[in-house]
């Protein structure tokens, strides 16, 4: 996030896009709440009628993968009507006349046929967000999770320097993480393309840093493969995976073929809490300590480091994760001996300048946002306040473009996928409770009514759901939070392994599936 959680509370105008933010943040929720008490304006860019969608001022309902169309139109209007901000655009960012002219097509009329939200709609939208004082931007995987999901954070990103909502307070473009330590395995070079802190393998500068601070000859140029294309090469040109805390046989897209790919490793490690579908296909489970179980960090969706203090022992051989990279580092020829976590966030300071200024010192005082790069320094609440970090911020004019599998006679119904509020990611832990699992106990299929009745389909029905990848079963729950001609479900149940319906499509530059998106069909299960 370029901006704080806190911050959203006091927001003129938010604009929410691809997030169900109430059931899949609610902490994050309870600010946007807070904000609409304060008289706040919420617009929700959603095709399903979420909980969020319930409390929005405009509840923009567009057609599943149209959200680049939307995100011009509403540039179109700002421009078209002069309320840009003027000032900010001439002296913070460039490529203006370039944006101008690729929005131009995008009127109001020429979007409502795409999107399906009315024109003025768009309108009062645009005029919403552009003369807030302070407006905000949400968004989560439903923004993301397409063949052009990098285009629409340009998109996103296009509109705040626009209207010069970005480098102050309450404003920003704000992605929520869906995982809690997501930004952190980031900011540590958990990326094929980058050190730590983004610091790009390319640049000889940076592998030079790093050699040295790491004690071998020689780093590689050369990104690595993204975790998609490592599923993709699994039993060809990848013959070993170690996998750490993911679940890729319930959380990959066709997941059918990821399962089959890892089969046809020679070697698997999965290094995990619980034994999960993806451990049960290893030749070796490390077994892993659990958040409580250990000293660190996490590093949380507004750039928040934050202390994890170990309460309890872990259980049986179980270890911190840190100490079995060192104990596996170790065994294959390069020594890593480290006393501490404390230890490692020492060497992260060192080598990872917007981590500079943290140790575990100052963390027993208090969480600190990065950046932070030297120990006077107090964190930084929000981005871009002056200058943006390239120097001038440059418009990305990108263009429409629909998703890569759109429904058609065999296969009539799009389908999304997404989270429910009681369960986390595939369910590894939240379906081990004792309590989550048997209040919302079973996972169910959205559908609107007028699908339904014509395809002879009763509440709780059980019905088969098919795709080009696979097929599953579970049961029907009619309803209108969906449109016509559009099912969801949520992936986090074992029991209905509805990623072998998704497609493995990517985005070309972010390598991120299109899970958002995909023609079913659905039919009463025999």
């Amino acid at each position: 996030m370029t901006n704080s959680i806190q911050e959203i509370a006091d927001a003129d105008f938010i604009l929410t896009t691809g997030t169900n933010t109430t059931e899949g943040h609610p902490v994050i929720g309870i600010q946007v709440k807070k904000a609409l008490r304060k008289g706040a304006t919420l617009a929700v860019v959603d095709p399903r009628k979420t909980e969020i969608a319930g409390l929005a001022n405009y509840h923009l309902r567009i057609n599943s993968g149209s959200d680049i169309a939307l995100l011009n139109g509403l540039a179109n209007v700002i421009i078209a009507e002069g309320l840009w901000n003027k000032e900010f655009v001439t002296e913070r960012t460039e490529d203006f006349e370039a944006l101008r002219e690729t929005v131009a097509k995008y009127t109001p009329d020429y979007v409502s046929e795409i999107t399906g939200v009315p024109a003025e709609t768009i309108k009062e939208v645009a005029r919403g967000y552009a003369k807030a004082k302070n407006a905000t931007i949400l968004y989560t995987m439903g923004l993301t999770q397409h063949i052009c999901g990098t285009h629409n954070v340009f998109a996103v990103a296009n509109l705040t320097m626009l209207c010069g909502q970005i480098g102050k307070e309450s404003s920003g473009v704000n992605p929520l993480r869906g995982q809690n330590n997501v930004q952190g395995a980031c900011d540590m070079g958990a990326l094929p393309a980058f050190f730590p802190a983004y610091q790009p393998v390319a640049l000889e500068a940076n592998r030079t840093k790093f050699s040295s601070a790491w004690g071998v000859d020689e780093l590689p140029s050369k990104p690595g493969l993204t975790v998609g294309e490592i599923i993709d090469e699994a039993g060809k040109s990848v013959k070993a995976i170690y996998i750490m805390g993911e679940n890729p046989v319930l959380s990959d897209p066709d997941a059918n073929h990821a399962a089959h790919n890892l089969e046809s490793l020679d070697f698997l490690v999965v290094q995990d809490i619980f034994l999960t579908e993806t451990a049960q296909l290893a030749d070796v489970v490390l077994p892993a300590a659990s958040f409580a179980e250990k000293d660190g960090t996490f590093s949380n969706t507004e750039r928040r480091v934050q202390r994890v203090r170990k309460a309890v022992e872990p259980p049986g051989e179980a270890k911190p994760d840190w100490e079995i990279i060192c104990m596996v580092s170790n065994a294959l020829g390069y020594p890593m001996n480290y006393g501490s976590a404390s230890e490692i966030m020492e060497e992260i300071a060192k080598v990872t300048p917007s981590y500079g200024g943290i140790n575990y010192a100052r963390l027993e005082q208090g969480s600190l946002q990065w950046p932070c790069p030297t120990p006077e320094h107090p964190g930084t609440k929000f981005l871009h306040a002056g200058k943006f970090g390239r120097g001038l911020g440059k418009f990305h004019p990108v263009e429409y473009i629909p998703p890569n599998e759109m429904p058609d006679e065999e296969y009539p119904l799009i389908l999304s996928t997404g989270r429910r509020r009681y369960h986390y990611h595939t369910g590894t832990m939240t379906q081990r409770t004792g309590a989550l699992e048997v209040f919302y106990p079973t996972e169910y299929l959205e559908i609107n009514c007028i699908d339904a009745a014509k395809l002879g389909i009763a509440e709780g029905d059980k019905v088969k759901v098919t795709s080009r990848r696979g097929e599953v079963e579970l049961a029907a729950k009619i309803t209108e939070i969906v449109m016509p001609g559009m099912v969801f479900t949520s992936f986090q149940y074992p029991d209905v392994p509805i990623n072998k319906l998704t497609n493995a499509a990517r985005d070309p530059i972010s390598k991120i599936p299109e899970y958002k998106v995909c023609a079913v069909k659905v039919e009463k299960a025999s």
